[in-house]
């Protein structure tokens, strides 16, 4: 059975870029239909796979959708990270996504179509039922799967297990029964110093940890991308100046370092790794107390009491337990257009926030008809993994935001979009502080950008 859906769009991929495109294509083309598709048993994609004590590495108020705040906007007044906005837990996320699709549901412009699968040609199929759907030849489809995150509970460790052997995804460390004699903690993001901090701030002794570190992270400082212009806009005119004058990668780094925006783990390793999550200065205190770090490469085998390695091999007690944090978290895949005739590629357009990326991709989507114009606008660009890669995704993000913020109607919604990471709200005080950053960032921006590009090897293009 093929049951035809009334829809001008066809959204594939109900998780953070997906809904984040949705919402704002509605709220400003009133007139359109939507048909929202995931494989999954409801909305906000990978986070209903995540570990259970995962929250976002970022303020809460820079992530989720342009017409809903999600949280408060609350400063944290105790603990560790006192002074700093607010971060939310797994739980929060997952019952703010399902209020997003309550309003859009109750809008009678979308339907959502759980647990089935896109076969391509407009159509796709029931996991559950095996009821097919299809939408007209007029149905614009977008994909938001283009990047869709893997985490470690739908993947199979990626290396041998032998028989006895203990290898758990991350998400079991929440449900053990009693501890293990030692942990070896395998990975180089953010899992895998998730993983760290929650064994260490629950009491594991930093001894009993083992880290298997294929490459070294470099991260950003919670501290410095905090939704306050004087603050974020703070540290891109540091970010630009320094690039700016930066002769190399490697010193570019070092210098951000010391202005206090990078951020590793041992200050004795070049670390080749630029996924830049954030991190605080009380998680980089923990995790600098696990002394066995392994940098062998990646695992080619778990024994019983053997690691194998691409770079060597290394002994583990009986009673071990290898706990795989070893996902794709950003996924590295060819840059797209955006617009192609009849389809979207949904894509990070603003360095580092794809969320506030996607809900631009969706106003212009409602805003213009020219694909050309939406492109130029528009472009993508990369999820970094090396320095290279992030200096050619920060370049790239420095022009998309002079780009669309140059349009009128663009700068002005953007102001009022708590998930833009730049927002200077009209109705807010200026300050003399806001006022010096904006003239560094005035000054800097262009020769920063064209810098940063030149260091990528991508030129000033």
């Amino acid at each position: 059975m093929t049951t035809p859906v009334e829809a001008d769009y066809l959204v594939v991929g109900a998780g953070a870029m997906g809904m984040a495109f949705v919402d704002a294509l509605i709220d400003h083309a009133p007139e359109v239909r939507v048909a929202l598709v995931d494989r999954r048993h409801g909305v906000g994609g990978h986070w209903l796979e995540a570990y259970p004590f995962v929250r976002l590495h970022q303020a809460s108020a820079l992530y989720g959708v342009a017409s809903t705040l999600l949280g408060g906007g609350r400063v944290q007044h105790r603990g560790p990270e006192a002074g700093l906005q607010e971060r939310a837990t797994k739980a929060e996320i997952g019952a703010y996504y399902e209020g997003i699709l309550d309003r859009m549901l109750e809008s009678d412009r979308v339907e959502f179509f759980a647990a089935c699968e896109y076969l391509g040609e407009r159509s796709f199929v029931s996991r559950v039922s095996g009821e097919r759907f299809t939408v007209p030849e007029r149905c614009r489809v977008v994909d938001a799967h283009y990047l869709a995150p893997r985490v470690p509970a739908e993947m199979p460790p990626p290396f041998e297990v032998v028989d006895g052997a203990r290898v758990t995804p991350v998400n079991e460390l929440a449900h053990l029964a009693e501890p293990p004699r030692r942990y070896v903690i395998v990975g180089s993001g953010k899992t895998a110093t998730d993983a760290c901090v929650w064994l260490l701030a629950r009491g594991v002794d930093p001894g009993a940890i083992t880290w298997i570190r294929p490459r070294d992270p470099w991260m950003l400082n919670r501290a410095v991308v905090q939704p306050v212009p004087e603050v974020f806009l703070g540290m891109v005119a540091d970010l630009m100046e320094a690039a700016e004058s930066a002769t190399s990668l490697e010193q570019l780094f070092l210098q951000l370092e010391d202005a206090g925006i990078m951020l590793r783990i041992d200050r004795s390793v070049m670390p080749t790794m630029a996924r830049t999550p954030t991190l605080a200065v009380w998680e980089l205190e923990l995790l600098r107390t696990i002394g066995r770090v392994v940098r062998l490469g990646r695992i080619r085998r778990v024994g019983r009491d053997r690691i194998d390695l691409t770079g060597g091999s290394i002994e583990i007690p009986a009673g071990t337990l290898v706990v795989h944090c070893a996902g794709e978290g950003l996924i590295t895949r060819p840059l797209v257009p955006v617009w192609t005739p009849g389809e979207m590629t949904l894509q990070p357009i603003r360095a580092g926030f794809p969320c506030f990326g996607a809900a631009i991709a969706g106003y212009v989507e409602a805003t213009r008809s020219d694909d050309v114009e939406k492109n130029r606008l528009c472009p993508p660009s990369p999820y970094p993994d090396s320095m290279a890669a992030w200096a050619r995704m920060t370049a790239v993000g420095a022009r998309n935001a002079g780009s669309f913020g140059a349009e009128r109607d663009i700068s002005s919604w953007a102001s009022t979009v708590a998930i833009n990471p730049a927002r200077i709200s009209l109705d807010a005080p200026r300050s003399a502080l806001l006022d010096e950053t904006l003239d560094r960032l005035q000054t800097h921006s262009a020769p920063g950008a064209a810098r940063l590009a030149a260091l990528s090897g991508a030129g000033a293009g």
